[in-house]
This record gives structure tokens, C-alpha cells and sequence, in this order.
């Protein structure tokens, strides 16, 4: 909808906004217990605006979709009131107003949105889940969902992407599962070795290639490291394909080449796309052995400019601190 313009809004936008949310909420099936929002005034909108701020979409001009924030200072964002006119459901309104707040979140550094509905309003619970957002608590009809924050970071060099690998260790625990996406010689085993660094694991990491994975041993009474190359692989990875004797949920998996291949490992995969911004193809490839035939990507010449994408996926990772944690480097900074 090209006429569709969402921005913070101001305390002279309070009357706007109470109009939105009195029409979307009314307009609701009735629930047990019944609303408060239809409770909301001028005032009190004003209040929540100049204490914590809002949003208000205009279609031509005209408000159409609103919400307010609620910052009680525990790394995330609560988002309250999320309204939008009902004529003018199924618009893009409610994706553009939502998405606009993930913006303003991860703006003000928080690590997390969550929000709280109701079971009652399945269409509601579906857009959200659509969204990215999972269940954290129940509370007999109330639900609060909420959803990790990607965040992009830059990588100058194979150092940076090791260091960032090494971070991402650091918020691992067994179960966890990493998805790595990039074109050939993007850095994915680069980072890898960072993930085996900060685990401290066994054994020298390489790209799998022919053996479809390694597992690596810890060293100090951790989780595994279980290096997975799908290149090859045609069809959805699944635990047999491993044929491992070490046991996936007492490890963290790293999968290569996994997107669209190895979400059957885990409901709450972390997703890692690695992008080159510029330059050349100073990438060594392996002279020979096991990957030999392939570019390699274990032996990374001087790095050129990195974006390093990393999306949480799932309950898993809320209120794990994932934007602020990446980003606490000096090195590593959020684009």
C-alpha cells in the first residue's frame, strides 16, 4: 500500500490513536474477561506516548494503525494496544505498523518484543506467529508471545568473523542448532572455527565436505561440536543422515550450507547468512585431501567486508541477550 506511512508518534497525536484503538477494539469478538482498552482516553494515550512512545500509520493522511510501547527496562520492548480500523484489515496495516516497531526496537537496543493476547482470537495469535513470535507463557486465556531481535553485524576481517563465532559460543547451550547461509567463500567455516574456539573443543575444523559431518569433542567437560557440510545434500537433513555416535541434544550443531535443508534438527534454530559487501576472490581453496574439487572456505585469505546476519528463531532464544551480546565488541557493530 504505497499510501501507507507508520511514525513515532507525539503527544498531539493522542486523540488520533485513541480513535484507532476504540475502533479496533470494539469491533472484537467479545472475551472473558472483557477488555480494557475500550477504557482508554486521550489522556491516558498522551500519558503512555510521553512516557514511552507509540506508533501511528496513516493511509493518505488518515490514521488507520496504532500501538503503544512499554520499556520496563529488561532488554525488551512490550508493545500494547496494537490496533488497526477493520475496514481496513487484510491491507498490510498491521505487518507495516509491527514491523516499523521491530525497527524502533532494535533502535533503542533492546534484545526483545513481547506482547500479550489472547487464545481467544486465534487470527490474532496467527499473525503473530507468522511473524516470528512464540509462545513464552500462558496465563489462562492471556498469552504472551515475543520474539529475539536479529541483528546485523560487519566483519572486517577472518579475525572479526572468528571473534564473532566465539560470541555466539558463548550463548550456546547442548540442543543448540546453527544454520549457516553463504556463497562460496563467504567465511562460513571461518566463523565455525570461532564456534569450536569459544566451545573449546577438539580438533582442528575444516569443511566437512565428503563425510557430511565431524563431531568435535570438548575439551572441558562442554557440549560437542557437531560440524555439518549439506552441500551435497538434496533432501531435508534428518539425525540419521549423521550417523553420529555423539547425541544432538547434548551438542551444539553447526550445519553449512543448511538453509532449507537442516530446520527439521531443531524448532529454534539460530540463522546465520553471511554476505560479502565487496571485493575479490581472494579466497584459498584447499590444495588438496578431502576438499579437494570444492572451494574451500578452512583456510580464508585476508577478509573483505562482511555482513553478518543473525536471526533467532524461536522461544529459545529470548531473553538470551543475543543483539546486545553480538554487538559488545568494539569489532562488532550493528549496521
Amino acid at each position: 500500500m504505497s499510501d501507507l506511512h507508520v511514525e513515532e508518534a507525539s503527544v498531539d497525536d493522542a486523540a488520533a490513536i485513541r480513535e484507532v484503538i476504540h475502533s479496533a477494539f470494539a469491533a472484537r469478538p467479545r472475551l472473558d474477561p472483557p477488555t480494557r482498552a475500550l477504557d482508554e482516553s486521550v489522556a491516558s494515550v498522551a500519558a503512555a506516548i510521553e512516557r514511552d512512545g507509540a506508533l501511528l500509520g496513516r493511509v493518505g493522511g488518515i490514521p488507520a494503525g496504532a500501538l503503544l510501547f512499554a520499556d520496563e527496562g529488561d532488554g525488551a520492548l512490550r508493545l500494547r494496544r496494537v490496533s488497526v480500523l477493520p475496514h481496513l484489515h487484510s491491507r498490510g496495516v498491521a505487518s507495516a505498523v509491527v514491523a516499523r516497531a521491530e525497527e524502533v526496537a532494535a533502535h533503542r537496543g533492546h534484545d526483545d518484543i513481547v506482547l500479550r493476547t489472547r487464545s481467544g482470537l486465534p487470527a490474532t495469535v496467527a499473525f503473530w506467529m507468522r511473524r516470528g513470535y512464540a509462545e513464552v507463557e500462558r496465563d489462562g486465556t492471556y498469552l504472551t508471545l515475543a520474539k529475539a531481535l536479529p541483528v546485523e553485524v560487519a566483519a572486517g576481517s577472518a579475525d572479526d568473523s572468528r571473534a564473532l563465532g566465539k560470541r555466539i559460543a558463548a550463548l550456546a547451550r547442548p540442543g543448540d542448532v546453527v544454520i549457516l547461509t553463504g556463497e562460496l567463500g563467504a567465511g562460513k567455516t571461518t566463523l565455525t572455527q570461532g564456534i569450536a574456539t569459544g566451545l573449546q573443543v577438539r580438533g582442528r575444523v575444516t569443511s566437512p565436505t565428503f563425510v557430511i559431518a565431524r563431531a568435535h569433542p570438548s575439551l572441558v567437560g562442554g557440549p560437542a561440536l557437531v560440524h555439518v557440510d549439506a552441500y551435497r545434500l538434496d533432501g531435508t537433513l534428518e539425525l540419521d543422515d549423521l550417523d553420529l555416535d555423539t547425541a544432538l541434544e547434548e551438542s551444539v550443531t553447526v550445519v553449512e550450507w543448511g538453509e532449507g535443508v537442516a530446520e527439521g534438527l531443531s524448532t529454534d534454530p539460530l540463522r546465520v547468512r553471511i554476505a560479502r559487501l565487496r571485493g575479490d576472490d581472494d579466497v584459498t581453496a584447499s590444495p588438496g585431501g578431502e576438499d579437494a574439487g570444492r572451494p574451500g572456505e578452512s583456510e580464508v585469505g585476508l577478509m573483505d567486508l562482511r555482513a553478518i546476519t543473525i536471526t533467532p528463531t524461536g522461544a529459545r532464544w529470548v531473553g538470551a541477550g543475543v543483539r546486545s551480546h553480538l554487538t559488545a565488541s568494539p569489532s562488532q557493530v550493528a549496521l
